[in-house]
C-alpha cells in the first residue's frame, strides 16, 4: 500500500482535499517576520462545509491549527546582516536571532519603571495633550452614579456584617473606578471571571459564620449589567432567592443572565478559565471576549504564568485586568516579586500590556476599550495592570492597621480617591451638581436599606438544597453525607441556625 500511494500522487492529493488540508497554508505563509495573526485563505472543502454542523467541529480545527509556526528547514539558515562576520542571523523556531561575540545580560531591573496611562490629574482636571476615548454626558453620569451606588453598597452591608446579621463581606472602597469603569467599556456579551485574592476555609455547612476568607472586588461589574440591589442583599442574606441557593459565601456572587461566572474561593483558579472560554469565543466567530480580574497576590500562583503562556499559543481573545492594590491581604508587592510590577511579565509570554493609573476611571476606561477591540479583531490577549490602593480593610477578618501605617491609608483615601476625581471632572463639565449628589446618595441608600430588610425577612434554602444540581441522581455516599447532617442538627440544634429549613 506504500509503494501504491508513494507513485500515486493524485490519490494523495484527493485525500488531503477531502480532509480539507489540501494548499490550506503554504510555506511562505507564515515567517520570521510575521504579525501575531495573519489571515489565511480557507479552501473549498472547507468553505462548503461551513453551514454544515456536522462538520463544524473539524472545520474550526483545522482553521485555527494553521496558525501556527512551522518547524525550520534544514538548510542555508545563516544570513549576514551585513559584511561583517560576527553579525550572523539564525532562524529558530519562532524568529530569527542575531548573533554576537559579546555577552550581555538582560538587567533585571529596567533603569525607569515602565510608564502608567493617565488621563485626569489627581484634581479631576483634563491633562493636555491626553490620549482620550470619548465618554458623553450620560456614560459618565452612569459611571459616576453606579460608584456612588457601589460605596453605598459597601458601607451598610459591612455595617451589616458588624452587626452580625451577615457572616462575611469586603468592601471595594479606593477600587471603585477599577469596577466600574471596566465594566463601562465591555459589552454584555463579554464573559467575566472575577477575582478571588485570598484563601478561604471552607465549612460542611453554608450557614455557619465562622471564620472565612476570601476576597472578590468586581460586584460593580455586576451592577453595571443590571444586577438588582435585591439580588445582591439575597445572596449577602443566603436566602432562598439567592441564585446560588445559599451555598456560597456572601459576596460569591454569580450571575448566568449577565455572563458572570461564580466566585469560586481558590486563587487565581478563574484565570485559565477564562482562557479556555475566550478560545471557545474565537472558534465560534463571536463578537466578544472573555474578561477576567485578579489581584497582584493572584500573580504569584502558577495558573497566572500558565493562563498567559495558553493565551499567547493560543492567540486567545482574552483581558487579563490586574488590581495592584500593593497588598495581597498583608504581605506587600516587595515580598512576592522583585519585578516592575505585573506589567512587565506579559511581554515574556508574548502578551501585550499596558499599564493604567486604576484610580482614573477615564484612563481605565480608554484603555479596556482599546484593549477589547484589539483583543477581538485581532485574535490576542491583553494584560492591564491598574495601579491602585485598597483603602479599606482586606475583609471583615482583617484589621489592616497591624500591618500598615494609618496616615498612609488616609493619604489614600483624601488625595487619591476616584470617586471624587471623577466627580470634580464630570462638575466641570456642568454634567453632575451638588444638589443631585444629595438626592441621590439619599435614594440609593433608601433602596437599599429596603432591600436588606426583605432579604433579611426571607426563608432560607432548605438543607437539601446543598445536595442536588450536580447529579442526576444523586450518588450513595451523598445520601449518607445528607443523612449524617441531619442527624448531627437534631443531636446539636443550637449550633445551627432554627430558621433553616432541615
Amino acid at each position: 500500500m506504500a509503494l501504491c500511494m508513494r507513485k500515486s500522487p493524485k490519490l494523495i492529493n484527493h485525500l488531503k482535499y477531502r480532509m480539507g488540508l489540501f494548499d490550506m497554508i503554504t510555506p511562505s505563509s507564515w515567517n520570521s517576520t510575521s504579525s501575531h495573526h495573519q489571515e489565511f485563505p480557507v479552501t473549498a472543502p472547507i468553505a462548503h462545509n461551513l453551514g454544515n454542523p456536522d462538520a463544524d467541529l473539524s472545520v474550526k480545527a483545522t482553521l485555527f491549527s494553521a496558525c501556527r509556526f512551522k518547524s525550520t528547514k534544514p538548510g542555508k539558515q545563516l544570513n549576514s546582516l551585513n559584511d561583517a562576520d560576527d553579525n550572523k542571523v539564525l532562524d529558530f523556531p519562532g524568529g530569527k536571532v542575531r548573533f554576537s561575540p559579546k555577552m550581555t545580560f538582560i538587567s533585571e531591573s529596567p533603569e525607569e519603571r515602565t510608564q502608567c496611562y493617565r488621563v485626569l490629574d489627581d484634581d479631576g482636571q483634563l491633562i493636555l495633550g491626553s490620549n482620550l476615548v470619548q465618554v458623553g454626558e450620560e456614560l459618565a453620569v452612569k459611571m459616576y452614579t453606579d460608584m456612588i451606588t457601589l460605596q453605598t453598597m459597601d458601607t451598610l452591608f459591612y455595617e451589616a456584617q458588624r452587626q452580625g446579621r451577615i457572616s462575611f463581606y469586603l468592601t471595594t472602597i479606593g477600587e471603585e473606578a477599577i469596577n466600574i469603569a471596566t465594566a463601562a467599556a465591555l459589552t454584555a456579551d463579554d464573559h467575566v471571571f472575577p477575582q478571588v485574592t485570598s484563601t478561604c476555609m471552607h465549612v460542611f455547612f453554608p450557614y455557619n459564620p465562622s471564620k472565612q476568607y476570601a476576597q472578590t472586588r468586581e460586584p460593580g461589574v455586576l451592577l453595571w449589567r443590571g444586577f438588582t440591589l435585591q439580588e445582591f442583599a439575597n445572596q449577602c442574606f443566603v436566602n432562598k432567592a439567592d441564585h446560588g441557593k445559599g451555598r456560597q459565601m456572601p459576596i460569591h456572587y454569580g450571575s448566568n443572565k449577565h455572563n458572570y461566572f461564580t466566585v469560586a474561593s481558590t486563587i487565581a483558579t478563574q484565570l485559565p478559565h477564562a482562557v479556555g472560554a475566550a478560545y471557545a469565543l474565537k472558534m465560534d466567530r463571536k463578537d466578544a471576549c472573555a474578561v477576567t480580574y485578579f489581584g497582584d497576590g493572584g500573580s504569584s500562583e502558577g495558573d497566572f504564568h500558565g493562563a498567559l503562556n495558553f493565551a499567547a499559543v493560543l492567540e486567545a481573545p482574552v483581558i487579563f485586568i490586574c488590581r495592584n492594590n500593593g497588598w495581597a491581604i498583608s504581605t506587600p508587592t516587595s515580598d512576592q516579586f522583585r519585578s516592575d510590577g505585573v506589567v512587565v511579565r506579559g511581554s515574556a509570554y508574548g502578551v501585550r500590556s499596558i499599564r493604567v493609573d486604576g484610580n482614573d476611571a477615564l484612563a481605565i476606561y480608554g484603555a479596556v476599550h482599546a484593549a477589547r477591540k484589539m483583543a477581538i479583531t485581532e485574535h490576542r490577549p491583553i494584560l492591564i495592570e491598574a495601579l491602585t490602593y485598597r483603602v479599606g480593610h482586606h475583609s471583615t477578618s482583617d484589621d489592616s492597621t497591624k500591618y500598615r501605617p494609618v496616615d498612609e491609608i488616609e493619604w489614600w483615601k483624601l488625595s487619591q480617591d476616584p470617586v471624587t476625581r471623577f466627580r470634580n471632572w464630570i462638575e466641570s463639565k456642568d454634567w453632575w451638581s451638588s444638589e443631585a449628589e444629595l438626592e441621590f446618595r439619599s435614594s440609593v441608600r433608601q433602596q437599599l436599606l429596603h432591600a436588606i430588610q426583605v432579604a433579611e425577612k426571607a426563608e432560607k434554602p432548605p438543607v437539601a438544597d446543598i445536595f442536588t444540581d450536580v447529579y442526576d441522581v444523586p450518588p450513595s455516599n451523598l445520601h449518607e453525607q445528607e443523612k449524617l447532617l441531619r442527624e448531627t442538627i437534631r443531636r446539636h440544634p443550637r449550633d445551627y441556625p432554627s430558621d433553616v429549613p432541615a
